[in-house]
């Protein structure tokens, strides 16, 4: 017997015949005897009561006394009788079925076709009675005045027990259960009774039936359909039972056994009662009779019941019972469960079960610093007060094995003699973390969020200036995205990520931790970093300095990790240079500074990797290259040659000239140990005077007049020739003759991609001229060279800005001929060249390397022109070629000429056919239809438009008679004119 669930009350003693029937009217008993009479008692008003305040429809914990007799209330010993409260009747079954008005117990009803009746089942919500004899099943229906019969059906034996089940019914027939459908008298078989015990079956509220096998008791559905929730086992098997919520109480001959209804069916109570035989459920009690005496069983109030389960550690009953608490008292209830569920907690935890305790932890609804005081290894913030639990929490030796390293490591080692500390090292055994871990995960999303809300609500208040003074005054602990922990849901919070934090390294789950760091976090600093750093978790402390807007801290860590890993190949994968640019990323907007200091390190060993951080955080190229000059000039030039590379817009004309500048310096000195070691050669040319070339090729934003100031006079002849575009070649001619074809031809091959070309060509006609008189050529382009450089930074930005604006007016459907500009016969660049060579005296022709020019690039040349600036005494022989190679020489020149002008006639072709498809598209867009309906209306007077003449405006969609669109002309006309008037 676990409790007392009911208290055993004689309600009728010694009565003088025999108890057939048994049945409660309010607070009275009717009792059927074996005479045909009915005897009605009351509660004996000479004997003090026994139960709470008086309520006139329940059964009173007192004597009862006979109040009257109804003689001959039945021919024959009653069966059973029922009360139809509802309907203010009585069933009685005897001889038949009969119903009678209470409480005067008048006969007004009595079936006829229910005579030999023996059993019956009432459906007080539908009115439906259902009874049998013999062999047939009879259903009536009451409506209100009388009964109506409904139905009759057929069975294949005498019917030994009957019973509603949902728009079914179920019938024992023999010692089988069948479902007989109340429809169309269709039965399908259930299972056997047994062979011993009468069939029973006992309805339930949730519309399931209890059948009984022998001293088992069977649970189905309304289609008889077993139900796998379990059953019930009795003693022995019963005579009756009946079903009072959250119990079912079952008479046998000797006893009657009181059954939870939940799971798995346990014995409650047990109540000695001999020769018991007939058992029924009145409105607050449940009334037991056997041959001359009742008795009845009260029910002992839920809250001395919940009581009596808690102290015998019956703690699932008790919450049981405290959901059957009435809602008046449900402040009650929930005080009371949460005491049930903190005490069993403690009593799963005492015995091992971890995550069950936890589970009602929970449910308590108590403080997490309670559940932490369980845990003494768990450190938390000096400011949390620590309540002590209830008792002291006791664990099994074997839990200690399960500690894994990181637990071994943190926690203090037990000695043998100290018993508290050993009982504390075993408290905070692996098991009983992981239950604590899966308890704040899920007490932490609430707390977590509360947490957040209130203080972003803190933080958009101080933002409005309502909190300024407060705030001023406050001493403000920021958390992820700088919300505020003053409240007290904060500091809450802080006090779980922190006992999270360490339950998971303590159970050795460094991912889980970082997860958790990398998410909304309110982890204690202090109390966090010892921890990881004795750990080594450093991808984690990483995290919890971000999350707490420590971003120097954790990149001085992430430094100092990728440099012993350079060292030690430690954490090679994990901590790279690639770390700390993907850590920098999201500061570019917020923090530059601090981006440029710690991108130092990394510039040099991921410089593209860098760079792509500076342009996709938007950091001002001027500002990164004043950092760098400062704090690290050796990277400046890596960090212009970068910038240049993948982004040429984003140099500014300053950075191209010192990136120029910082070349020009390397090349200068590695020129200076050269010719100290009277090692130099033009022809030699080393990476970094290779850069130089190249930047002086790529960028134009650079300001040569400073740059030519550097360059030696006697050296750098390409790096000056390039300095002035080709114009001030001349000495790098002389004096390198084999560089300066080569630099024509460079410069010619990578004006062929670039349409249109125009100045290509010339350049071979420049050289030819330096080589037919050097001496006024040098003198020429000398004087031309001031002009030049003097103009260097205006003329040339605002040509190439004309140039890049005629291109881009020209239209796309002229079909581009290559070449065909390039190709016209009078030159572009040579209008003003010196006079003819002849007529200068004194000057030395250097007549092989003309010959040598028109014989390796003739077909680059303008022919006509190069045989027009060659001295007039030349003659034919002297070119030392071929024949067939001077026809070709004057046949290619030829050639170039025609098709230049073929071209030319093309393009006009074109062009002219271009104009006429404009035109004709015009034409075609001006051809617009406007459609007058008669529901067409003026826009200016709103009246319709009809047959007078209108206009329409330029959109094509406004239509207005003409004489208002003159009208409204005048007016126009008027009120300017009257305002120039008034000025």
């Amino acid at each position: 017997m676990v409790h007392n669930a009911y208290d055993s009350f004689k309600l009728i003693n010694n009565c003088p015949t025999k108890i057939d029937a048994v049945e409660s009217y309010g607070s009275k008993l009717l009792v059927g005897c074996s005479d045909g009479s009915l005897r009605i008692y009351g509660p004996d008003s000479s004997i003090a009561d026994q139960s709470p305040p008086f309520d006139p429809l329940t059964l009173r914990k007192k004597p009862y006394a006979l109040e009257r007799t109804v003689a001959w209330f039945s021919k024959k010993a009653l069966l059973s009788m029922k009360v139809l409260e509802s309907r203010g009747l009585l069933l009685s079954l005897s001889e038949s079925i009969a119903f009678h008005r209470l409480p005067n117990f008048e006969t007004i009803v009595v079936i006829a076709k229910a005579k030999g009746a023996n059993v019956y089942s009432w459906d007080d919500r539908r009115g439906f009675l259902c009874f049998a004899r013999q062999k047939r099943v009879c259903i009536f229906r009451h409506d209100g005045h009388g009964f109506l019969e409904v139905k009759e059906f057929g069975v294949p034996d005498t019917v030994k027990l009957i019973s509603w089940s949902g728009e079914n019914i179920c019938v024992g027939v023999r010692k089988d259960y069948m479902i007989l459908n109340a429809t169309n008298g269709a039965l399908s078989e259930v299972f056997s009774s047994g062979k011993i015990a009468p069939p029973l079956v006992v309805p339930l509220p949730s519309g399931e039936l209890i059948l009984g096998k022998e001293n088992i008791g069977v649970l189905v559905d309304q289609n008889g359909k077993l139900v796998q929730a379990g059953r019930i086992c009795w003693s022995e098997a019963p005579i009756a039972v009946v079903i009072q919520k959250p119990y079912a109480i079952a008479l046998s001959p000797r006893r009657v056994e009181i059954h939870s209804l939940r799971v798995p069916y346990p014995l409650i109570q047990t109540i000695v009662l001999h020769d018991a035989c007939h058992l029924i459920k009145s409105n607050n009690a449940i009334v037991v009779a056997s041959n001359n005496s009742v008795y009845g069983l009260f029910p002992v109030p839920l809250g001395a019941q919940i009581v009596q389960l808690t102290a015998s550690g019956e703690f699932e009953e008790a919450l049981a019972l405290c959901k059957l608490l009435p809602p008046k008292d449900a402040d009650l209830r929930v005080a009371r469960e949460r005491s049930i569920h903190t005490r069993y907690a403690h009593y799963l935890f005492d015995n091992g079960c971890y995550e069950e305790a936890m589970e009602h932890f929970l449910a308590s609804q108590v403080d997490i610093t309670y559940v932490l005081s369980l845990y003494p290894s768990i450190v938390l913030p000096k400011t949390t007060t620590i309540p002590k639990p209830e008792k002291l929490i006791g664990l099994s030796p074997d839990d200690s094995s399960c500690l894994s390293d990181d637990l071994e490591t943190w926690l203090p080692q037990p000695s043998d003699s100290d018993e508290n500390a050993a009982f504390e090292f075993k408290k905070t055994s692996h098991n009983t973390l992981m239950a604590l871990i899966k308890y704040l995960q899920k007490k932490g999303y609430n707390i977590v969020e509360k947490a957040a809300a209130e203080g972003m609500e803190e933080v958009v208040l101080d933002a409005i200036g309502d909190n300024f003074t407060s705030a001023r005054s406050k001493k403000s602990n920021k958390r992820h995205g700088n919300i505020p922990i003053n409240s007290a849901s904060g500091h809450m919070a802080a006090i779980l990520d922190t006992a999270l934090l360490q339950a998971l390294l303590l159970t050795g789950q460094p991912s889980a931790a970082l997860e958790l760091l990398n998410c909304l976090n309110y982890c204690d600093v202090k109390i966090c970093e010892e921890l990881l750093r004795n750990g080594n978790h450093y991808a984690a402390l990483v995290e919890l300095y971000k999350s707490n807007s420590m971003h120097r801290e954790s990149l001085k860590l992430l430094h100092q990790l990728v440099e012993e890993s350079k060292r030690n190949q430690s954490h090679a994968e994990e901590f790279g240079p690639e770390a700390i640019i993907e850590y920098l990323k999201p500061l570019c907007g917020t923090d530059p500074i601090l981006v440029l200091e710690f991108s130092l390190f990394v510039l040099g060993n991921r410089p593209t990797q860098t760079i792509e951080l500076f342009l996709s955080g938007n950091i001002p190229a001027d500002m990164v290259n004043a950092y760098l000059k400062q704090h690290a000039p050796n990277m400046q030039g890596r960090y212009l040659e970068l910038m240049l590379a993948m982004n040429e817009n984003r140099i500014s004309a300053n950075l191209q000239n010192e990136m120029v500048q910082i070349s020009l310096s390397e090349v200068l000195e590695w020129y200076s140990e050269l010719s100290a070691q009277q090692m130099w050669d033009e022809k030699a040319y080393s990476p970094t005077r290779k850069k130089l070339l190249s930047a002086l090729e790529s960028i134009s934003g650079y300001n040569p007049e400073a740059l030519l100031e550097h360059l030696p006079p006697d050296a750098l002849f390409e790096e000056r020739a390039i300095f002035f575009r080709h114009g001030s070649s001349s000495s790098f001619v002389l004096h390198v003759p084999e560089l300066a074809l080569a630099y024509c031809d460079r410069v010619y091959d990578s004006a062929v991609h670039r349409l249109p070309v125009k100045s290509s060509g010339n350049l071979y006609l420049t050289l030819l001229q330096i080589y037919l008189n050097p001496q006024k050529t040098t003198k020429y382009f000398e004087n031309s060279i001031m002009n030049l450089v003097s103009s260097s930074n205006t003329s040339t930005q605002k040509v190439s800005s004309v140039a890049s604006l005629k291109s881009k007016v020209g239209r796309k459907k002229i079909a581009s001929i290559e070449g065909a500009e390039d190709m016209r016969i009078s030159p572009s660049n040579t209008d003003t060249t010196i006079e003819e060579s002849s007529e200068e005296g004194g000057s030395t022709i250097m007549f092989d390397r003309v010959l040598d020019l028109l014989s390796r690039r003739w077909d680059r040349i303008n022919g006509a022109y190069a045989l027009k600036i060659l001295p007039r005494e030349t003659k034919l022989q002297e070119f030392r070629l071929p024949p067939a190679e001077l026809a070709s020489i004057s046949g290619t020149s030829c050639k170039k000429s025609s098709e230049a002008y073929r071209n030319s006639s093309v393009i006009k072709s074109l062009r002219q056919t271009e104009s006429l498809q404009v035109k004709d598209e015009l034409y075609n867009q001006r051809k617009a239809t406007v459609k007058i309906s008669r529901d067409s209306t003026c826009s200016l007077c709103d009246k319709k438009i009809g047959t007078t003449v209108f206009a329409i405006y330029p959109n094509r969609k406004t239509l207005v008679h003409f004489v208002c669109f003159r009208d409204s002309q005048n007016k126009k006309v008027v009120t300017r004119g009257s305002l120039l008037k008034k000025r």
